[in-house]
């Protein structure tokens, strides 16, 4: 029955009266008949421990220190949210979106199953369990929950990310329809979809779109809400296991669904300085969206985008982008080529050359990157070297998916 004796325990933490009755006789038996030094042992560690918690000492156990505090604070946690300086409990068999929620912290969130990233909070103390909600340089910045995954554990200090940018797209599945799919380039297709309801969501966003049974892969919307339609530009792979067959099974007419919005590398709306946004390949598509959104809501701050392709055959996109130059003097853009001939009118180089002391400190900038999880890493930590605040570059990393 040794098992069942620490199962007590644990409820006793849980404000069982029934297990510490149950524990407390099973102490005084132990104690006056015949028993194993082990099995005495275990149950003067639990029954003491249990003892001196009920009295704030010290406990004279190696227990688990969480079970012992959950019991002495009535199994609630105190958190201090920062940047607001606001304190607030949590329940032990609850989220920490939900107390955040429940106590009216601005935070945003979308899906709510860790699948999106939208509710990403930083732990500064404490123990709070749940998966890891950064990666690459931001993950080697500290310790990232996602909010709707996580469980408050002890007391601890958590800060709330750009608590006056605070989006809350529900995530939806809707139904859609192909209305025109054509080539942006050799290797590139343009898809619109019409959807049966409006999606919300805010410029930089992504959504699952499922083509056909087993068929699912993630897209940036490269429009905004407001158009009529949903664009997505979607990159052909040859021997891809989806986009190989995209020209053969998507027409005009063919139905398809889509989830979302997901991502949290969406477009900074309260900022008021600069911006840069580093595109490579079909990593346009969610940077013009941010572009757009900030330029057609009247942000006035300055825009440069460097846009990187390995050849001049793979860019598309150009018309967009004078057009949003010659109609916004604030926005600029240089593309940079990997393999561009004497002749070329671009630049040869990555597009993380575009990074460089022309640019001065990037402290003030908000950042926002899109292409392969190589090139964001390069990009992060070039944006840091001159300045930039590693919480404040936004990059949804495109990563293969059998494409």
């Amino acid at each position: 029955q040794m098992p069942d004796i620490q199962q007590d325990f644990a409820a006793i933490a849980g404000k069982s009266s029934a297990a510490l009755l149950r524990l407390t006789v099973l102490h005084s038996l132990l104690c006056n008949i015949n028993t194993t030094h082990r099995e005495l042992s275990l149950v003067n560690i639990l029954y003491h421990g249990y003892c001196l918690s009920e009295y704030h000492c010290a406990p004279y156990s190696p227990l688990n220190d969480r079970l012992i505090a959950a019991k002495a604070k009535g199994s609630r946690m105190e958190i201090l949210v920062n940047p607001i300086n606001k304190r607030i409990d949590a329940k032990q068999d609850g989220t920490l979106l939900d107390a955040l929620l429940e106590h009216q912290v601005p935070v945003s969130y979308s899906c709510l199953s860790g699948r999106c990233g939208t509710c990403r909070c930083k732990v500064i103390e404490g123990d709070v369990s749940g998966p890891a909600a950064a990666e690459g340089r931001l993950a080697a910045n500290g310790h990232y929950v996602l909010a709707c995954q996580a469980r408050v554990d002890s007391d601890c200090v958590i800060e709330v990310p750009e608590v006056d940018e605070v989006i809350t797209h529900p995530t939806r599945t809707l139904k859609g329809t192909v209305t025109a799919i054509d080539s942006l380039a050799h290797n590139v297709r343009r898809v619109r979809i019409k959807t049966n309801k409006p999606l919300a969501f805010s410029p930089g966003q992504y959504a699952h779109l499922q083509f056909w049974a087993g068929a699912e892969r993630a897209y940036s919307m490269a429009g905004l809400d407001s158009d009529d339609e949903l664009e997505f530009h979607i990159r052909v792979i040859p021997d891809g296991r989806v986009t190989s067959m995209l020209d053969e099974k998507v027409t005009v007419g063919s139905k398809l669904k889509l989830s979302g919005p997901l991502g949290a590398s969406y477009l900074r709306r309260k900022h008021e300085g600069p911006i840069l946004c580093l595109a490579a390949g079909t990593g346009l598509a969610p940077i013009l969206s941010i572009i757009r959104g900030a330029l057609q809501s009247a942000m006035s701050n300055p825009i440069t985008l460097f846009y990187g392709a390995n050849t001049e055959a793979d860019l598309y996109g150009l018309e967009s982008l004078e057009s949003l130059r010659r109609d916004y003097p604030q926005f600029q853009y240089e593309i940079l080529l990997s393999y561009a001939g004497a002749d070329s009118r671009y630049r040869r180089g990555l597009v993380t050359d575009g990074i460089n002391v022309s640019l001065g400190n990037l402290a003030d900038y908000r950042i926002y990157l899109a292409g392969s999880p190589a090139m964001v890493e390069a990009a992060s930590m070039r944006c840091t070297e001159y300045g930039a605040d590693i919480e404040r570059i936004y990059a949804d990393a495109f990563y293969p998916s059998g494409v």
